[in-house]
């Protein structure tokens, strides 16, 4: 199939391609973070509604393989909603989000609030990163544009993301799921460490939106702080060619290879 995941109902079928760099029969974390954000979106709402955050704890490597999705609305308001999903493998929780949502409404905003500008050049401007940068199957889907710094390359970065083919099949790829996507890929857009020696694997992902990004590419911004017993942080400012819209954080697992 063409896309990464085909969903039957709560039935996920799962591409090779979803697989990541530390391990062929994983998922790469982009993957189910974008599954997480299509089941939340689907979630019928009273009002029309946005994702404004999206927390996602891997509470187990992400099999390359079937999957169920399960949901629920933990809080059902008038101006928020808040959403659980799960990802279950063999009966296993694999993955527990939550997504907020908040209620979409046009605001006539003061004059001085406004995008912060990206001072950065485009990803029509910037350095083509190779399909196999990353060694992973997923970002063979992807196009990366380094616009400061390398991919993978240990220093502060900023890399435009782009989604190349569909995620879920028979939809198409939200907004939401573009940030989703390109927010995982904050350790190693960032990187402190040299892949090549050191493993950084994210235990989880936060990611927080003032509005939805407009576009087909999303700008990671990141940086990565390492502790000296074996945590890390990932961290990264999420910004479209309008401006900057979001941030990300993960947790990383440092580990010598």
């Amino acid at each position: 199939m063409d896309a990464i995941f085909r969903v039957d109902g709560s039935r996920v079928v799962t591409s090779p391609d979803a697989a990541g760099p530390w391990d062929p029969r994983m998922q790469h974390g982009s993957a189910p973070a974008a599954l997480v954000v299509w089941a939340a979106e689907a979630i019928p709402a009273p009002v029309p509604m946005q994702v404004a955050r999206v927390t996602i704890d891997l509470m187990r490597p992400v099999p390359v393989a079937p999957l169920t999705i399960e949901t629920e609305v933990q809080r059902e308001g008038r101006k928020i909603q808040l959403c659980a999903v799960r990802l279950l493998s063999g009966g296993v929780v694999v993955v527990g989000a939550t997504v907020l949502k908040i209620k979409a409404q046009a605001q006539a905003l003061p004059p001085h609030v406004a995008d912060l500008a990206v001072l950065l050049p485009g990803p029509d401007q910037s350095v083509v990163e190779p399909a196999d940068a990353a060694g992973s199957p997923f970002v063979k889907c992807m196009s990366l544009r380094a616009a400061r710094g390398r991919f993978g390359v240990p220093g502060p970065g900023a890399i435009w993301f782009r989604i190349d083919r569909p995620l879920v099949e028979g939809s198409l790829v939200s907004q939401a799921m573009r940030a989703v996507v390109a927010a995982d890929f904050s350790n190693g857009a960032g990187a402190a460490l040299d892949f090549r020696q050191w493993t950084f694997i994210n235990a989880d992902l936060t990611v927080n939106l003032a509005r939805q990004p407009v576009g087909a590419w999303i700008l990671l911004d990141g940086e990565s702080w390492i502790g000296p017993d074996g945590a890390g942080l990932a961290m990264a400012r999420l910004a479209d060619q309008r401006g900057y819209f979001g941030r990300a954080i993960q947790s990383l697992v440092i580990e010598k290879r």
